[in-house]
């Protein structure tokens, strides 16, 4: 039988994912076979758990965060609406949650799994939810409003105060999403987190602009209240509780989030922003000189009209790239993307042009 190998990231420019950093793929090997879902048993991992979630916690400005190392950003975002629906049963019958129509759609799952109506509203022209869409669409059942800080189609951050003041007007829970951005936002202007505004809980993710290994996702929450609205009894383990939705996980994941954020945090990663920060507006200028209408890239991620052949013709040529929503080429400059990297794409762009 044939070997397979994994493809590498030459070419991938969709991607919100990368090629870990060497530490965090050293770490990740190490701790491959423990289970951080029952940590009374295997508490190296559990210790490295709790340092990872105390830095996830400097990132987004929260002295004292309560979460876990989750599988992804759905995952997080998933439990972010159970931890709201779970904490308002007492006020409400018909739970709905309110969110930009640019939400990931992670929170469509959500909606489905735990069986709560999803609202989804207009973003305005800055591709940014639209703060009196969302004010008109809560209403008493509403438990959470979400804002996203760093969107998937155009890299946004939704006005995440605004938002956080309309939740607790209802009576609601905020909950950010910024499981790409959350890596970036740190070294912007942006009000984006726990220190910025009253957020509840808030996802950012490792395996993205964190360098760690796939999976690691984080979920963060300002007090314990939301962590153990989501824990169940296991009498069975040497853990009597556990709040996350897997159960037993692998310790790769813990362990290289763990590493790449002490290796990384912070002057590394104010390092990649930087670079990937310039990438992103050279990239969008070189478009631009070629005649294409390109979004203004607030975070590294560049939007463009390119047509439906030029598009297919590129991905024949194997570039690994997506669209928005609205047809738009979309390009990620993740850690992996460099100025090479995309210059070989824009001599491609030429030939097929």
């Amino acid at each position: 039988m044939q070997r397979s190998v994994p493809q590498t990231f030459d070419r991938v420019l969709s991607s919100m994912c990368t090629d870990p950093h060497p530490a965090a793929r050293a770490a990740a090997e190490r701790f491959l076979a423990t289970n951080p879902g029952d940590p009374a048993t295997y508490e190296e991992v559990a210790e490295l758990e709790a340092d990872a979630v105390e830095t996830l916690g400097k990132i987004t400005g929260l002295a004292d965060p309560h979460g876990y190392i989750t599988s992804g950003g759905t995952e997080a975002n998933v439990q972010a609406v159970r931890a709201a629906r779970n904490r308002s049963r007492d006020r409400v019958s018909d739970p709905n949650i309110v969110a930009p129509e640019s939400a990931h759609f992670s929170f469509n799952k959500a909606a489905d799994v735990l069986d709560v109506e999803l609202r989804l509203v207009p973003t305005d022209e800055t591709h940014r939810a639209d703060v009196d869409a969302v004010r008109a669409a809560v209403d008493d059942e509403t438990v959470l409003v979400v804002g996203v800080a760093g969107t998937t189609e155009f890299g946004r951050v939704d006005p995440i105060p605004e938002l956080a003041a309309i939740a607790h007007d209802a009576g609601a829970f905020c909950h950010v999403d910024a499981a790409w951005g959350g890596f970036l936002l740190p070294f912007t202007d942006h009000a984006w987190n726990f220190a910025h505004a009253p957020v509840d809980s808030l996802t950012i993710d490792p395996h993205k602009c964190g360098q760690a290994c796939i999976p690691a996702g984080g979920l963060l929450f300002r007090d314990r209240n939301g962590l153990d609205s989501l824990a169940v009894e296991t009498p069975y383990l040497e853990s009597t509780s556990q709040a996350t939705l897997t159960g037993t996980r692998s310790g790769a994941g813990v362990a290289s989030a763990a590493a790449a954020l002490d290796e990384l945090w912070p002057d590394g990663y104010r390092h990649e922003y930087d670079r990937v920060s310039d990438l992103a507006s050279w990239f969008a200028g070189e478009l631009r000189t070629r005649g294409f209408d390109v979004v203004d890239p607030e975070l590294p991620l560049v939007a463009a009209d390119v047509s439906e052949s030029t598009f297919q013709a590129l991905r024949d040529r194997e570039w690994r790239i997506s669209r928005t929503d609205s047809d738009l080429l979309r390009v990620v400059c993740m850690p992996h993307v460099t100025r090479d990297t995309l210059s070989a794409f824009l001599a491609d762009l030429d030939a097929v042009r």
